[in-house]
């Protein structure tokens, strides 16, 4: 595998075979950022070496030119709360390079997305960083690899002095590429390192001819026979391109050592656009939309995968093309209809289609620069500016024929924080740039609590809700501060109880003149609020009982002890007076609501909480610390299962909704990284008498 160097700003028409679209991976502190800084200048004259990177809580975009291909490169952040950044870089990508450092073990999140991208066949590649720590140790991250993801391999292995990376041995051409006053140079390997590489070597060529389709080849190595280098190297581009082989790279990011490596593989290992498989796409009533391709002339199908905002700039959308080619003041379908693929509601993406949208000017991402584009053709990115109505997740395509690509799967927001403008008179400002945000993050939910009266985001974890309100702070020019979550609890009568409203009023004037009794008793969970009568002797009149069922029925949604509506009781009238002049409709209101607050007291009343059912997954070793946990919680624990996911199992509980306010942070703690759930709203259940008296104290 060779490449060449390549020119930046090359803008001329590309073809989907000249295009490679790779997506950088992995944990935080392994150095991806730094890696992709380094990429970048490797590919662009002029441009320096940022040894300083820039912030890593957003998706990073490079389009770079090597040789005949152009490289887009994306960069995701390493933050489990920034999941949405990571799909975004995955949609838009064809190939994976994972970065992990060689000082640490493979953490939980990297093997479940490695996993995810096994089970979509994507190709994928491991880039070796922090060599240089004192705990490097690359044949032992080598190892990880193998136990962990299957039939890893490395291409290279680190030339190191003293510990400091001198450079890279490629073990297939037995050469060594070293860097010389900032100049990179090869060599054919020494004598020493001859006989260093010469158990890898061998390793790795029967890995790769294990993978070959020549059956013959094997014979040949089996029998010991020396197989061509170049028809190893072509078994080898094949293997990787159809993720049956996973190649590790060492890399030195400071030095640039292992770039070219990298590059060598985008080029010639990674498929183009062309070889990958297209996503799923319906029309926009649901039905196939037909044989699709990444054909440049094809019908324009394309995807919005990530969508900034400025209030100066205005909104910049990041679009993989997918078929077809699009280009500046193209008239645009817009199809946003994620709550068709979500299995919950997705607040803030209500479905829509819109020909009210074109494009704006295109541009080729490079880090924080942009150039002008003239199009973007199937399997290309660009960045596409002043679309008006495009979200992200929403799918671009041609008036004359609209296309609806399926969306990528997200987990559900379940970390909620209450917000509210600190200036007065800035909720509206508030109100709009939070519709901004929902549009730009699908991984956000905004929710407006009419019991609560809070406006709450529900966001990914801590360092996904620090950055929403600095959004909102230093894009939009919000203040907004942090308030205690209220929790929609509920009152109930437990037990039977009569009570007489009665309302007299006669002091000069028209009188007020109403007496009503009624009889309440509970009723089981779920069962609502019901009203009769068995009034007997018109002792209220027939045109006043509604009047008195909606005098009830007001008290008891506003609640009689601590302000909280009041579900699953009956109310009967049973008795009344009325009079013949001063008796009316607000009267006979008034006393029925007075009736149901006269029967509540501390012990005819009592306070509900609602309960939620929780499904976790974690990991096997931490099951018995997540029980734990769930018990001071006052959860209650259904069973457990096997997880399908390998070595974790799956806990089903109840719990109340108030103690899961800050679960998705705990879970993380308690289970080590490894612990992920999902929780519903099942009922509601009385809350325990002292915590009870707290909420009516309050």
């Amino acid at each position: 595998m060779a490449s060449g160097a390549g020119t930046a700003g090359l803008e001329r028409p590309l073809s989907p075979e000249q295009i490679r679209n790779v997506v950088l991976v992995g944990p935080s502190g392994a150095g991806k950022t730094t890696l992709f800084e380094r990429l970048i200048a490797a590919r662009t004259p002029g441009r320096q070496f940022r040894g300083e990177p820039r912030s890593s809580q957003s998706l990073g975009v490079a389009s770079v030119t090597s040789g005949g291909v152009r490289v887009n490169l994306l960069d995701t952040p390493g933050n489990h709360d920034f999941v949405g950044e990571v799909r975004a870089g995955l949609r838009a990508a064809d190939a994976v390079l994972f970065v992990l450092p060689a000082n640490d073990a493979i953490d939980e999140a990297t093997r479940l997305l490695w996993q995810e991208c096994a089970a979509i066949g994507m190709p994928r590649a491991v880039a070796v960083t922090r060599l240089e720590h004192a705990r490097g140790d690359f044949d032992q991250t080598v190892e990880r690899c193998r136990q962990t993801f299957g039939d890893a391999q490395p291409l290279q292995v680190p030339l190191l002095v003293d510990g400091s990376v001198k450079g890279v041995i490629n073990l297939l051409r037995r050469t060594v590429l070293e860097d010389q006053l900032g100049e990179p140079s090869s060599r054919e390997v020494d004598a020493d390192e001859e006989a260093l590489i010469e158990e890898r070597r061998a390793a790795l060529m029967e890995s790769i001819i294990e993978e070959s389709e020549d059956e013959v080849l094997l014979d040949r190595h089996l029998s010991g026979e020396e197989v061509e280098l170049e028809t190893v190297i072509g078994d080898l581009r094949a293997a990787i391109a159809t993720a049956r082989f996973f190649p590790v790279v060492p890399t030195h990011a400071p030095s640039g050592m292992g770039v070219e490596s990298l590059y060598d593989l985008f080029e010639e290992g990674f498929p183009s656009p062309a070889a990958a498989p297209m996503p799923t796409v319906y029309t926009t009533t649901g039905k196939p939309f037909g044989k699709l391709s990444c054909d440049p002339e094809g019908p324009l199908v394309a995807e919005v995968v990530r969508t900034t905002s400025d209030p100066f700039v205005g909104r910049l959308s990041l679009v993989r093309v997918f078929s077809g080619t699009l280009r500046p003041d193209t008239p645009l379908h817009v199809s946003g209809h994620l709550p068709r693929f979500a299995d919950r509601k997705v607040d803030g993406h209500a479905d829509h289609d819109s020909d009210d949208d074109r494009a704006g000017p295109l541009s080729s991402p490079l880090g924080d620069e942009t150039r002008p584009k003239p199009q973007a053709v199937a399997g290309d990115l660009v960045l596409v500016s002043k679309m008006t109505a495009a979200e992200t997740s929403d799918t671009l395509s041609s008036r004359a024929r609209p296309a609806l690509v399926e969306p990528w799967v997200l987990p559900e927001p379940l970390l909620p924080v209450a917000i509210h403008a600190t200036a007065r008179g800035e909720e509206e400002k508030l109100a709009s740039a939070l519709q901004r945000l929902v549009a730009e993050d699908v991984t956000m939910r905004l929710e407006h609590n009419a019991e609560t009266h809070q406006v709450v985001l529900w966001a990914m974890g801590p360092a996904h809700v620090d950055k929403l309100l600095s959004t909102l702070q230093e894009a939009w020019h919000v203040q907004v501060q942090v308030e205690p979550l209220r929790t929609s609890f509920r009152e109930t009568f437990v037990r039977p109880t009569a009570a007489q409203g009665r309302l007299v009023k006669q002091s000069g004037g028209h009188g007020q003149y109403a007496v009503c009794r009624v009889e309440i008793e509970p009723l089981e969970r779920g069962a609502g609020i019901e009203f009769g009568q068995r009034v007997v002797g018109g002792a209220v009149p027939r045109h006043f009982i509604a009047s008195v069922e909606k005098g009830v029925r007001t008290q008891l949604e506003k609640g009689v002890l601590a302000g909280y509506p009041m579900v699953d009781v009956r109310v009967t009238l049973v008795d009344g007076k009325a009079h013949s002049v001063d008796s009316s409709d607000m009267a006979f209101q008034t006393a029925g609501a007075m009736a149901v607050r006269e029967a509540a007291n501390a012990t005819t009343v009592a306070i509900l909480e609602p309960i939620d059912a929780i499904d976790i997954t974690v990991a096997d070793d931490w099951v018995g610390s997540v029980l734990a946990d769930l018990r001071g919680r006052r959860g209650q624990v259904h069973g457990t299962e096997t997880s399908q996911l390998p070595g974790h199992a799956v806990i089903h509980a109840e719990v109340p909704a108030h103690e899961l306010s800050r679960y998705p942070i705990d879970l993380r703690s308690v289970s080590h990284g490894t612990g992920t759930f999902t929780r519903s709203f099942v009922r509601y259940d009385y809350l325990p008498t002292a915590l009870a008296r707290d909420v009516i104290e309050a």
